[in-house]
């Protein structure tokens, strides 16, 4: 197969033909309609996931038609259109057993533990714990950023932070991850004040239902405060990084929630967090790691009345030739990347 394939950490990016994967007893091999280009693919080119062992082919959001089927599968047969979480769960441990396999103890990440979708074709194991199903009007190119970004944030708004309806969410960053949350924010009935240190990606943000937007060169915290006439019910950190979640959690008022979402890898720097603020403003500190292939259901259903529109994130639809020098420069260019020409 033809992947996209790096040999050194922060090394060039070259597409170039490797072995076909092979399903495990219970995984399956899928044929990749769509893999999107992701802030995580960058951290693991760069070296900041211990799994990640080279050479190596990055690409975790994908959707596509089921290839090979391993012998102990049940659920799914070659053909079937699907997509994946980001996170594979074993389905046995105690946190799958509990309903929680986005933080299973034996996950697999394609992408990260073994070679991903930016290739022709992907392993996935634990076949009848992740797959999900697409309806056949789902595009490959809009359902590829539902296995990270747009789930990811569908759970952080509506399963981690709860947000209700007339409350206010900051949203910290608008890339991918931060956009979508956006849009499931507005979606859910909350006022949104998007932040961001790209004009483009501000813009975006409003064309999507913010209410206000915070260059991210300001006063944050003091912005979000007095846009919000207190402080943010709910903020998120989209971006990963020191300064938007310590800013983050500047911005709430008392008793709001913090959800870190973007990843925070110690070689971006660790955060100094102003527990003096949590302590004395009963503030939550929450993770909030992808979405089990389980809770599904209830996104798609809001993406099949139209209520969300992943859609409207895609902003570009590349090739695998274009699929480098995209990863290298991600973050640069507002919206969400997907290779949809393999």
């Amino acid at each position: 197969m033809r992947a996209l394939v790096f040999e050194e950490f922060g090394g060039p990016l070259t597409v170039r033909s490797v072995p076909d994967p092979v399903p495990a007893p219970d995984g399956v091999v899928v044929r990749v309609g769509a893999s999107g280009i992701c802030r995580s693919d960058w951290h693991a080119w760069s070296g900041h996931d211990p799994d990640v062992v080279l050479p190596h082919v990055p690409g975790h959001e994908l959707a596509g038609t089921v290839a090979a089927v391993g012998p102990r599968v049940r659920s799914w047969v070659v053909g079937d259109r699907v997509t994946v979480p980001f996170v594979c769960a074993c389905g046995r441990c105690a946190p799958c057993r509990e309903g929680a396999g986005q933080v299973c103890l034996r996950q697999t990440q394609p992408g990260f533990t073994h070679w991903g979708s930016l290739a022709e074709l992907v392993a996935l194991d634990a076949a009848d714990v992740n797959l999900v199903a697409l309806p056949p009007e789902l595009a490959f190119g809009t359902a590829a950023g539902l296995g990270c970004r747009f789930a990811t944030a569908f759970r952080a708004v509506t399963g981690v932070a709860r947000v209700r309806p007339g409350e206010w969410v900051a949203v910290h960053g608008c890339g991918g991850v931060g956009l979508s949350a956006v849009q499931v924010a507005v979606a859910a009935g909350a006022r949104v004040v998007a932040v961001d240190v790209s004009p483009a990606a501000l813009d975006l943000a409003r064309q999507l239902g913010a209410e206000h937007v915070v260059p991210g060169t300001a006063d944050v915290p003091g912005a979000v405060t007095e846009l919000t006439g207190g402080g943010a019910h709910v903020s998120l950190d989209a971006a990963g990084s020191a300064v938007t979640c310590v800013n983050s959690i500047r911005g709430l008022r008392p008793r709001g929630r913090h959800v870190q979402v973007g990843l925070l890898p110690p070689a971006v720097g660790r955060p100094e967090i102003p527990m003096e603020l949590v302590v004395a403003g009963e503030l939550a500190v929450l993770g909030s790691h992808g979405m089990a292939a389980a809770d599904y259901p209830p996104m798609l259903s809001l993406i099949a009345a139209g209520r969300l529109r992943p859609d409207l994130l895609v902003t570009r639809e590349l090739a695998l030739a274009d699929a480098g020098p995209a990863l290298a420069a991600v973050g640069r260019e507002p919206g969400i990347a997907v290779v949809t020409r393999f």
